[in-house]
């Protein structure tokens, strides 16, 4: 059984940091590319970065380049989201996601096969 569950999240202040990890179940994450989307509460969601299967290739929202990190571990079976400079607006429920595609699409959500359940990032000011 495929599965991705997701840890790391809670409640810091403006400028303070978190580590998401996602760990992968049922399959080995090295032939997908994994992605971090989020979904604050009356919004759609939204992606946020994507790494490559081989971790050399990333891409980033515009909204978090410069101060979220996106990488891969094939060996454990992890992918990680380093946040720094955390923002309120940054507060939604954190979702990783793998795509069997490979894509390297943060809008092309219906190429990701499958999703964990989220873990949520508070940013109190």
């Amino acid at each position: 059984q495929v599965q991705l569950v997701e840890s790391g999240g809670g409640s810091v202040q403006t400028g303070g940091s978190l580590r998401l990890s996602c760990t992968a179940s049922g399959y080995t994450i090295r032939f997908y590319s994994m992605a971090w989307f989020r979904q604050a509460p009356g919004k759609e969601r939204e992606g946020v970065a994507v790494i490559a299967t081989n971790g050399r290739s990333t891409v980033y929202a515009d909204s978090v380049k410069g101060r979220f990190t996106i990488s891969r571990d094939n060996a454990k079976n992890t992918l990680d989201l380093q946040m720094n400079s955390l923002k309120p607006e940054d507060t939604a429920m954190y979702y990783c996601a793998a795509s069997s595609r490979a894509t390297l699409s943060l809008s092309r959500q219906y190429a990701y096969n499958y999703w964990g359940q989220g873990t949520q990032v508070t940013v109190s000011s």
